[in-house]
């Protein structure tokens, strides 16, 4: 393996001015920073992170919390994958590593997160699922602790956030079902206290009632934000009155539409045909029929952002990422496919 003395033997130079070039220090000039750059890429250089940890008093690495199980992540939900490669670009960039922490969906997730802070082994946090009170924001703030949120929250502590634009989905989502006759829609609510929820079903009312329709909670359809929760709710759906069912439905999680299509086959109410449906894009997405009319946003993106204003709170990083306190809501683009395009009654 080589080593920091073997590169600085190479190139004739003090293994103080090598580490400060690989570090980025500004007393280095840029021919000598790109001298040591391409010499450490030929020659396979490898940092000896437990050193570096030791002497920058930091680990290089940064911690993605997640919850996981069934009821949470379904059959195979491509959401934070595709959001990890969009992080790990960033943080490539500067030599740090992701590491995901898997949260079980039957412990505390505040008792798990204590427990990792007590180990010191990440530098920085991004945390997810985000609840309407969460005590981690007010956790890692008292100990100042760089971390992001992706999601919102009632509890506020000045951190950067990113969260997607729930209320966008809903003002576009459904003024289109209306402007196609609907005035029945449906929606998916989880059944946990995540913040997304409230977001979703406080925008729903208030273009419902900007449209001149009534609230009505038996079109809150409450369940798993996974493939089972979708079919569970196409069979809820035909369990109701005729009278009462929803003639179209506005998903705001992606693997919901893959058990919604497949459940609506089953009772025999169509997608696009007896249900109008307007969902989340995903790579499965792809292969529904009829095509889903989807909102979309590119993942990594999202992920090369997370990192970047996560970044830009930590020292050593800020003056290369002047962002300041990011809290921003992340627009989406509606696809236009044919899942909705039957139209609802008068």
């Amino acid at each position: 393996m080589v080593g920091i003395r073997d590169l600085a033997q190479r190139l004739n130079l003090s293994i103080g001015t090598v580490s400060r070039a690989l570090n980025g220090k500004p007393d280095v000039n840029e021919e000598t920073r790109k001298r040591v750059s391409d010499a450490a890429d030929a020659m396979g250089y490898v940092p000896n992170q437990a050193g570096r940890a030791l002497r920058k008093g930091s680990t290089g690495v940064v911690g993605f919390m997640m919850q996981t199980g069934s009821e949470i992540t379904g059959e195979g939900d491509m959401f934070f994958m595709s959001v990890f490669d969009g992080v790990q670009t960033v943080f490539a960039r500067h030599q740090l590593d992701l590491v995901a922490l898997l949260c079980s969906s039957q412990e505390d997730p505040d008792a798990y997160l204590q427990r990792v802070v007590a180990r010191g082994f990440a530098d920085a946090l991004i945390i997810s699922a985000t609840k309407r009170e969460d005590h981690r924001i007010d956790f890692l703030a008292n100990r100042k602790i760089p971390f992001i949120a992706l999601g919102r929250s009632e509890t506020d502590a000045g951190h950067p956030w990113l969260d997607l634009d729930f209320e966008g989905m809903a003002e576009t989502g459904i003024t289109r079902l209306v402007e196609k006759g609907h005035r029945r829609i449906g929606i998916f609510a989880p059944l946990d206290d995540a913040n997304l929820g409230f977001i979703l079903i406080s925008a729903y009312r208030d273009v419902l009632n900007r449209h001149g329709i009534d609230f009505d909670p038996d079109l809150v359809f409450r369940g798993y934000p996974n493939e089972r929760g979708g079919h569970a709710i196409a069979h809820a759906i035909a369990a109701m009155p005729k009278e009462r069912r929803p003639t179209s439905f506005l998903l705001a999680n992606e693997a919901l539409s893959l058990g919604l299509y497949n459940g609506l086959y089953e009772v025999g109410l169509p997608p696009g045909q007896a249900i109008a449906v307007i969902g989340r894009d995903s790579p499965q997405a792809h292969f529904l029929v009829p095509k889903l009319t989807c909102f979309t946003l590119s993942l990594r993106e999202l992920g090369i952002a997370l990192a970047e204003s996560l970044l830009a709170t930590m020292p050593g990083y800020e003056q290369q990422y002047p962002l300041g306190t990011v809290r921003r809501v992340v627009p989406l683009e509606l696809f236009e496919g044919q899942s909705d395009r039957n139209r609802g009654g008068a």
